[in-house]
């Protein structure tokens, strides 16, 4: 496929985007709106792989370039692996493809190896605006900041884009009407070995300011769009200059805020999905300010493991009594308490099973709810090479039992599957 381009009506742009990359793609639409005419721009929005092909096989016929843009995490590996085994098979060389996200950033080369013809490290916003620019303007788009590609011999990367500001850019797309929870602020500084996030990104971490929320509020209440969410890695860092402490008076502002512009136009998700909370982080002083402000019936209290020892290896950076007391605060504001678990995380032995048993049933008794995940090997995280995690007998008879008192929830069984997927595909 050519990699220059002059004529914009020869030019399609396909975003692929199921449902789990769905606020990855409002993000990079946002941006993009925010710099060209989009409405001018070919656009095509496709959540199917089947209308994947329909829309590839309806406009090749009419297009000189198109290309098709991914967004994945590593878990969607396999999927990913066999629509883009497909796509090359059915369509040969006359599509693009470019993969960014979390799982690109962190195995580029891998994902080149599907069938990629571009990855996009890190932060997408500015280099994707950057490849549009270059497509239109008829430029060679490998010479664009923040990417890798394949020459003749070798893996190219084009070297790294600078940060992303996050109040530059709006959220969502408004003309294409792809809103969601506003992301208020992007990275973390807690490292802990099993997660991409803090590996995304190159600062630490860096909050949307005040004034750009409450335009975007402005936006969302102006499309009737009355129920305000957040992303956040936790909602309570929110202006630290670090991450690390709660700024309770600029939680409280913003809060506060927000609830002065909804009146009773609307409603208040903060500390709940698609966003969460440290367990340290809930202080009497906190859970005031969310019982007053919030419209959310559960907080997401991250615990990951009832084992000192292994909340340790994991660099977590909180203890099991953290948690405890962020539940028993929870629940007596009236929060259903929604607890993070991990099992079979690395370095776990039967004793650190027998402690997390011994939690998960004590904080279920507090009246939370314990949201259960297995241990999956991530690329470019310390803890990728390690072997997949697997849900003992012990905690296998723990998760039967809390079933049948509606008390337990989560994907563990099918993670456990993937886990050892995302392992095989890893070191194959």
């Amino acid at each position: 496929m050519e990699h220059r381009v002059s004529d914009i009506n020869k030019v399609l742009l396909i975003f692929f985007i199921p449902r789990e990359n769905r606020y990855s793609f409002n993000a990079l639409l946002g941006a993009i709106e925010g710099d060209f005419d989009i409405k001018r721009l070919n656009i095509s929005l496709v959540s199917e792989e089947s209308g994947l092909y329909r829309e590839i096989s309806h406009h090749i016929p009419y297009y000189r370039n198109i290309y098709i843009f991914f967004s994945f995490f590593t878990t969607q590996i396999t999927r990913i692996r066999d629509i883009i085994s497909s796509l090359r098979k059915t369509y040969s060389k006359k599509i693009f493809l470019i993969a960014g996200g979390a799982h690109p950033t962190g195995d580029p080369e891998g994902t080149l190896s599907l069938g990629f013809d571009m990855v996009v490290k890190g932060e997408g916003e500015l280099t994707i605006i950057e490849l549009i620019r270059a497509i239109l303007q008829g430029r060679d788009i490998r010479s664009v900041k923040g990417i890798f590609y394949k020459d003749a011999k070798d893996i190219i990367f084009t070297g790294s884009e600078e940060g992303v500001v996050l109040d530059r850019f709006k959220p969502f797309s408004t003309t294409l009407k792809r809103f969601g929870p506003i992301e208020i602020t992007r990275g973390c500084p807690w490292g802990c070995f099993y997660c991409q996030t803090p590996r995304l990104f190159k600062t630490p971490i860096k909050h949307r300011s005040l004034e750009s929320i409450l335009e975007a509020v402005d936006i969302l209440l102006k499309h009737n769009l009355g129920d305000i969410r957040f992303i956040t890695p936790n909602a309570l860092c929110y202006g630290s200059p670090d991450g690390r402490y709660v700024e309770i008076e600029k939680i409280e502002t913003l809060l506060y805020s927000i609830r002065k512009k909804i009146n009773q136009k609307g409603r208040i998700f903060f500390g709940s999905f698609p966003s969460e909370v440290r367990p340290e982080h809930i202080t009497d002083e906190t859970i005031k300010i969310l019982k007053e402000y919030t419209d959310n019936k559960n907080l997401v209290i991250g615990a990951q493991s009832g084992s000192e020892r292994v909340l340790q290896l994991c660099h977590r950076g909180h203890t099991v009594d953290d948690v405890y007391n962020a539940v028993a605060l929870s629940a007596k504001a009236g929060f259903i308490p929604n607890v993070d678990f991990i099992f079979g995380l690395p370095g776990e032995t039967d004793e650190d099973v027998l402690m997390t048993e011994r939690v998960i049933n004590d904080l279920v008794k507090m009246g939370a709810r314990i949201h259960a995940h297995t241990f999956m090997p991530l690329p470019q995280t310390p803890f990728a090479s390690s072997p997949p995690g697997s849900i003992s007998p012990v905690l296998r008879k723990t998760i039967n039992r809390l079933i049948n008192r509606g008390v337990i929830f989560g994907d563990w069984q099918k993670q456990e599957k993937l886990a050892s997927e995302i392992y095989n595909y890893l070191h194959s």
